[in-house]
């Protein structure tokens, strides 16, 4: 009766053991899930499959559809293959175009998007849209988006964002949605774009708690006071994840001593989490400085960076110019009802005091959260979009 007792409860450990870890849904993967079996279906949509649909991929004719824009724009050079090559690999759109890169029925996930913008990335907008909502969840410039807030390729190597030669621009950030996903370039440049792109996404089932990804870009100019906005008006339940920062200087000396504030919660006058300066917030210290040869030292790595670090070439660029990214995965700054994100634009001036500065500073905000979201401030004409 002994061996019989403990044979009993071993079995109802292990029953229980697999009923709370349950069915995989195909999503969260890492390297301890990649050998486990799911029913989710992996589809990917690219010029060559715009819909994602099973087996209709490659289908574009040289031939028969030659001359067709967006159809067979790789026509002539596809024209000694045949059908089923490279016929189609690339879209062109023109200025002031919208083009719906994917809108894919769910329940599922995106899990990663690749693409190479070409033109300017200041005026090619990049937005999301979920659930058949009609105001985007995502909403930004391609390349502030992507890390690349001055228009100048500089690698960057973490875990959801990847910008790599020659100019790849690749996102792993989680995008679940439960009715449909829609992903759309606008064209606001004067001159067509050329976009090669490819996502990846997997159809599944999504859990009840998982919340909907956010990112939203705004931009102080330097005629506005010293707090820069990185995001406001958030209302619902959520965590934030991330943050990326352009920071054009004005003045000589160091510039980052301004703190990051998190309004949450109700929060007005104080808020719950202020930082110590914005190199520290961006996991650097001591002005970004290599101690041996007296200069910034550039980094990137998983979960933090300061990637770019454009200096004036004695001639038109004239100011210096610096890029940042800090990724809360491992410490998601979670609220319940709302949520506020300020950063000052301080550095030093005479006998050792803070100085208010005027810098030109492009952010874009990163967070997850419950829907409906609050409808994103407009934004900025093409005059404020330009870096010049």
């Amino acid at each position: 009766m002994k061996k019989v007792g403990i044979f009993v409860l071993s079995a109802f450990i292990l029953l229980s053991a697999h009923a709370q870890q349950g069915a995989f849904n195909g999503l969260d993967m890492n390297l301890g899930n990649l050998s486990r079996l799911s029913d989710a279906k992996t589809r990917s949509i690219s010029p060559e499959n715009f819909t994602g649909e099973k087996g209709r991929g490659g289908m574009a004719d040289p031939v028969k559809d030659k001359g067709k824009r967006n159809v067979a724009n790789a026509a002539n050079e596809a024209r000694d293959l045949g059908k089923g090559w490279k016929v189609n690999p690339f879209i062109i759109i023109n200025p002031g175009e919208t083009f719906t890169m994917a809108d894919i029925a769910g329940p599922g996930a995106i899990q990663h998007i690749w693409m190479t913008p070409t033109g300017n990335f200041s005026f090619s907008i990049f937005r999301i849209y979920y659930d058949g909502e009609a105001d985007a969840s995502v909403e930004s410039p391609v390349g502030p988006f992507f890390g690349i807030a001055w228009n100048e390729f500089s690698p960057l190597n973490s875990l959801p964002i990847t910008v790599n030669p020659g100019s790849a621009f690749n996102s792993y950030w989680k995008m679940p949605f439960r009715k449909s996903c829609k992903i759309t370039m606008q064209n606001t440049d004067s001159q067509p774009m050329r976009l090669y792109y490819q996502v990846d996404y997997t159809l599944t089932n999504v859990g009840a708690d998982e919340a909907y990804f956010h990112a939203q870009y705004r931009r102080s100019k330097p005629d506005v006071n010293s707090v820069h906005t990185i995001l406001d008006g958030v209302k619902g339940k959520g965590q934030y994840v991330g943050t990326f920062m352009g920071v054009g200087v004005n003045n000589n000396g160091w510039w980052g001593e301004g703190e990051i504030k998190f309004f949450m919660d109700g929060d007005k006058d104080y808020a719950t989490i202020v930082g110590t300066g914005t190199e520290d917030y961006f996991c650097g210290s001591y002005n970004f400085e290599n101690k041996r040869t007296h200069q910034y030292q550039e980094f990137s790595t998983a979960y933090t960076g300061l990637h770019q670090v454009l200096k004036p070439d004695g001639l038109y660029g004239s100011q210096q110019r610096f890029g940042m990214y800090r990724w809360h995965i491992m410490d998601p700054i979670r609220f319940e009802d709302d949520l506020k994100v300020t950063i000052q634009d301080l550095g030093w001036k005479s006998g050792g005091r803070y100085l208010p500065q005027h810098s030109d500073i492009i952010t874009v905000a990163y967070w997850y959260q419950t829907e409906p979201h609050k409808k994103f401030p407009k934004l900025p004409d093409a005059d404020v979009l330009e870096v010049n």
